[in-house]
């Protein structure tokens, strides 16, 4: 007996690790959110630019290993002529390539901003994905640091666009090379002390997160994650004395007034000119915001900002929401940091050989949405649908079609029903779907009397929702009107100013 054909395997439909479809309500709160960031920096005289979501390896420069995978970081792969490619896993190594090609044609300081997908090939996990947006602003070709307090002020004024009230955030200052200074104080200067010197930066990140005595011992023999030997992970430490941690933490401490902040940094740093040079700019950045009556609560000096990336060389920013929130399951969520930059003079100048300065700053669009969703800030609702235009009789399309027309050139969202037409109650059902406003119905005998028949789906569901029977419902057929063809534009423009449907 023959054996019988093997059915086919269906192909499984699934979604990557580390990725997200993303439907029309979010899409919609992004481009809200993407507008309003984008008029700010525009008001500050940035410009936009693009740049391609691949860039040759080389050109990105350092890019971030995911910690547990310390030889990945970045998706690549090989051209055709053997060159590596890969996936930009942030704005700015772009940027960079971007000016130094086009640097005699580019206006010095160069203003621009730019947004888009970035890509992280990091371990997925909770919060953390492999592509998410940033909207980035920055200004090549200034030493300044009012380009840097430009920066900062930005930041808060997009924050406060965004809905975030003041108190609710701060941007939060400092520079890599008070910490560098620091480093170069308790003996970690050079190439040998690479790697005690990121521990150390590792343990400063953590003080918005642990007391003071748990970052110590950090800096010092390590700390178990239990609080005890031998309970939870254990994180080596950096090895320095009990004397080097007390600089460390006393110059990294949080202070009320940033006057504070620099006078404890001055302390230490006497012999470091690096130190001085940041604390220097620290300096002249808070007088710059203070000036321009950007105060604390907006804008201030926190000798604990490390941020991440190995290519900073001054001052650095962070922008953090101070709001504590619940998330579904009623769990207590703070935010942290949603965006953040820095000077990065180094990076033009791989490419051209000279000192190019260079200060930018990046808010994570996806990370935010999330946070302005959970605080009630973003419409997370479904934007209404277009107008349905029904199908009565299947021999009248063309007519159908033409409402649609009339419909569209009035700029009025429309659809012709596409589906089969032969139950009305299946085209009001997909047009409930759709989130239409109203549907436009006409049979034959609205046609002999040159009428349409305009149903109000907004209005119909909350009159409905008060009646009691079927019967009722028929008799009454609530919120549904006639007028005459010629009118249609109009009616129709009534029913969405009525419920103020302006699709966005």
């Amino acid at each position: 007996m023959a054996e019988k054909p093997k059915k086919p395997q269906k192909l499984k439909a699934r979604l990557p690790r580390g990725l997200e479809d993303r439907g029309p309500a979010a899409i919609n709160a992004t481009r809200a959110m993407v507008e309003k960031i984008r008029a700010v920096y525009e008001l500050y005289g940035f410009e936009p630019v693009e740049t391609p979501a691949m860039e040759y390896t080389d050109a990105l420069g350092k890019f971030l290993p995911d910690q547990d995978r310390p030889n990945e970081g970045v998706f690549s792969f090989q051209d055709d002529d053997e060159q590596w490619i890969s996936l930009r896993y942030d704005l700015t190594a772009p940027l960079a390539r971007y000016v130094a090609e086009n640097f005699d044609a580019l206006p010095k300081p160069y203003r621009s901003y730019r947004f888009g997908y970035v890509f992280r090939n990091e371990k997925p996990g909770p919060g953390r994905f492999r592509q998410f947006m940033q909207f980035d602003a920055d200004t090549v070709g200034s030493a300044t640091p009012a380009a840097d307090a430009e920066i900062c002020m930005m930041a808060a004024d997009t924050m406060e666009a965004l809905g975030i009230p003041r108190g609710s955030y701060v941007v939060k200052v400092n520079n890599r090379k008070v910490l560098d200074g620091v480093l170069e104080a308790i003996g970690l200067g050079g190439d040998d002390n690479a790697g005690r010197r990121l521990t150390v930066l590792r343990a400063i990140d953590k003080l918005d997160k642990f007391p003071a005595d748990e970052v110590r011992k950090l800096l010092g023999p390590g700390r178990w994650d239990g609080g005890e030997e031998g309970k939870g992970d254990f994180t080596k430490g950096a090895e320095l004395s009990p004397a080097d941690a007390d600089i460390v933490l006393a110059v990294t401490q949080q202070r009320a007034d940033w006057r504070e902040a620099i006078a404890a940094a001055e302390t230490y740093l006497a012999k470091s000119e690096v130190g001085r040079a940041g604390v220097s700019e620290l300096e002249e950045i808070a007088k710059l915001v203070a000036a321009s009556g950007y105060g604390a609560d907006r804008i201030r000096i926190d000798p604990t900002v490390v941020r991440g990336l190995e290519y900073y060389t001054g001052p650095v920013y962070e922008v953090e929401l101070l709001l504590d929130t619940k998330d579904e399951k009623g769990r207590p969520v703070r935010f942290g940091s949603v965006g953040g930059g820095g000077r990065y003079d180094g990076l033009v100048s791989r490419f051209r050989g000279e000192p190019v300065p260079a200060t930018g700053f990046s808010i994570g669009v996806s990370r935010l949405q999330a946070a302005l969703t959970m605080l009630g800030q973003l419409d997370t609702k479904a934007e209404f649908g277009p107008v349905v235009v029904t199908v009565f009789d299947r021999d009248r399309v063309a007519d159908y079609q033409k409402m649609a027309t009339q419909l569209r050139q009035a700029g009025i969202r429309a659809e012709l029903y596409l589906g089969n037409p032969k139950n009305m109650g299946n085209q009001l059902k997909y047009a409930d779907r759709r989130n239409s406003p109203c549907v436009i119905i006409q049979g034959s005998d609205e046609k002999a009397r040159g009428e349409v028949q305009i149903k109000d789906l907004i209005e119909g569901a909350k009159a409905a929702a008060a009646i009691a029977s079927n019967q009722e419902w028929r008799e009454t057929r609530p919120a549904q009107f006639s007028c005459a063809e010629a009118d249609l534009v109009a009616k129709v423009r009534e029913v969405l100013a009525r419920h103020d449907v302006n699709w966005g």
